[in-house]
């Protein structure tokens, strides 16, 4: 594969079959696409399409069956951020947060500053020392974030984060993470099932098709940035819904 600039991942005829306890699954097939640097995309299709598969192959918890990926980037870092934010509970949020440069050789000052300046960033500033117990959904999932971006990744993969949160709060987490993605510019690749989130994240949107998972259509969204709620009402919104909403009734 050929580096480019403009170009954070690649993925060319990606394949992806194992096995579980009904049996043999052939999750992805032939999936190929690019991802362009500093790019918000969305993933989006029928459950079982394997979106959540492809998230663990390229966080390198999955290995292909055929095909290969490349980050075009030299640092290779991947931040990935599941639907449950699975916090230690025994760990207080800036210990949380703190955990993956705690793995590594980093000074203790070096992680208190970041951790302090991700936990501001996310908007959890005067929460440092609160147990995920006393966390709502929202708050847990902004820790999953934060603690996801202390080791300065270059794509950050996320795996529906607000998938179990309710309608409001969820629209609400949408407008934080674009603020976040704003600040940091990462490249960010993100399951999701809501076709109106999607559209309101993304620069574009993939859809993959039933089992085995294989893209269907790049959708662009050409709305214009900063985001703004009323966007959802409007006719070119609503247009790309439509498109959207037709190929995944196939």
């Amino acid at each position: 594969m050929t580096s480019s600039p403009d170009i954070a991942l690649s993925v060319e005829g990606l394949e992806v079959i194992f096995s579980d306890a009904s049996g043999v699954v052939h999750a992805l097939s032939d999936l190929s696409f690019n991802l362009a640097a500093n790019s918000f995309a969305t993933l989006i299709g029928p459950s079982g399409s394997g979106k959540s598969t492809l998230l663990r192959v390229l966080a390198g918890l999955v290995p292909p069956t055929k095909g290969q990926f490349h980050f075009h980037n030299h640092h290779d870092r991947v931040g990935l951020v599941f639907q449950k934010p699975n916090l230690m509970p025994w760990r207080r949020v800036a210990e949380n947060v703190s955990l993956p440069l705690e793995l590594a050789d980093v000074s203790k000052q070096e992680i208190d500053a970041q951790a302090h300046e991700l936990i501001k960033l996310v908007g959890l500033e005067g929460f440092e020392s609160a147990y995920p117990r006393d966390l709502s959904g929202g708050m847990a999932q902004r820790v999953a974030i934060a603690r996801s971006l202390m080791h300065d990744p270059d794509i950050l993969l996320l795996d529906e984060p607000f998938g179990s949160l309710d309608a409001l709060t969820r629209e609400v987490m949408g407008d934080e993470l674009l603020h976040i993605w704003q600040a940091k510019r990462k490249t960010v690749l993100m399951v999701t099932h809501s076709i109106s989130e999607a559209i309101y994240l993304s620069d574009k949107v993939f859809v993959l098709s039933h089992r085995p998972g294989k893209i269907v259509l790049e959708l662009p969204v050409d709305l214009p940035r900063p985001r703004t709620p009323d966007m959802r009402y409007s006719p070119e919104f609503s247009s790309l819904a439509h498109t959207l909403r037709d190929e995944l009734r196939g």
